[in-house]
């Protein structure tokens, strides 16, 4: 076990925290925190309200601390990528040497999308490697899921907890983490028959599936990004899978499910979606489907590879 250093090294510096009660949390919070104001360097927390406010009322009242929003940054993934990154930027060109954020996946998202976001946990270990960060992710072990630990355990280099800091034997590096076979459960609604199938439909096809669809009640702009995405995606699978692509189509009152699979490995990108594509297989669709869709689930096994698009928000099933 090491100390916490006090001056900032290049490139990321990924750490977990693991907490039981409050007293757990700011064992941890606190001195990193106080370590970054004493160095100089910007120094923000990143937690919903409740323990924002704990975190506050532990720093002393002049502690020059920046308060971020979850509700803002934790949409999707891919905004909260070029978010940060757009604020890690501003920050090093006004100057920084060294960053500190302590923060945490909200509760909300952890329960209905967390695929995507163990995808965001390996993904930024590349996507803020250019900049002189130092963060800490929280997990409350009394309320995060046993498979939710273990990808946590999986995607930061570094546990940290009140005694010091070690190196995680468990860190997978991230391309091979977002690569590798990854099981997703059905969503509730995939366990009823799909009102679609298609095989092998053109994009102008698929996106008339999902127009002509009148069993939800969601907003019209939210269907159209759906329709948007779902063309990107059956497009891709044409140009880039292996045949049959496969499209099925699911929709309640609240929320329209699409999944596309074809027979291929899937983007040889790992980073495909998280990150802004620059004409990579698979990789422009993807991108679009990451900003605009509700939640976006990737999945390989030995079918082939598959792409689940949301529109709406369903909670995930029990074995989730």
């Amino acid at each position: 076990m090491t100390a916490e250093p006090e001056v900032a090294p290049r490139g990321y510096d990924h750490a977990a925290v693991h907490y039981r009660s409050d007293t757990d949390l700011l064992a941890v919070a606190v001195p990193f925190l106080e370590g970054g104001l004493r160095a100089g360097e910007p120094t923000m927390v990143s937690l919903e309200p409740e323990r924002a406010e704990l975190v506050r009322r532990a720093l002393p009242a002049s502690a020059d601390v920046r308060y971020l929003t979850t509700d803002e940054l934790y949409v999707r993934p891919a905004g909260a990528i070029r978010s940060y990154r757009t604020l890690l930027a501003e920050l090093v060109a006004a100057g920084a040497t060294g960053i500190r954020i302590f923060g945490e996946i909200p509760r909300r998202v952890i329960d209905t999308s967390w695929d995507w976001w163990a995808r965001y946990e390996a993904a930024v270990n590349h996507a803020y490697d250019e900049f002189p960060l130092r963060s800490m992710c929280a997990y409350d072990t009394r309320t995060t899921p046993r498979h939710v630990l273990d990808d946590v355990a999986r995607t930061h280099p570094f546990v940290a907890t009140p005694g010091g800091r070690r190196d995680n034997t468990g860190y997978v590096d991230p391309p091979a983490f977002l690569a590798g076979p990854r099981p997703v459960a059905p969503l509730p609604i995939q366990h009823t028959t799909p009102l679609v199938v298609l095989i092998d439909p053109q994009p102008g096809t698929a996106r008339r599936a999902v127009l002509d669809l009148g069993k939800t009640d969601l907003p019209a702009a939210e269907v159209d990004d759906l329709v948007l995405a779902v063309s990107e995606i059956v497009d891709n699978a044409l140009r880039h899978g292996r045949p049959p692509v496969e499209l099925r189509l699911w929709a309640d009152a609240d929320h329209l499910v699409v999944t596309v699979h074809d027979t291929g490995d899937g983007p040889g990108d790992p980073f495909a979606g998280l990150l802004p594509a620059a004409r990579r297989i698979g990789g422009r669709g993807l991108w679009i489907a990451h900003q605009i869709c509700s939640q976006v689930a990737l999945y390989r096994d030995e079918t082939g590879f598959t792409a689940r698009l949301t529109a709406g928000h369903p909670r995930l099933g029990p074995a989730d």
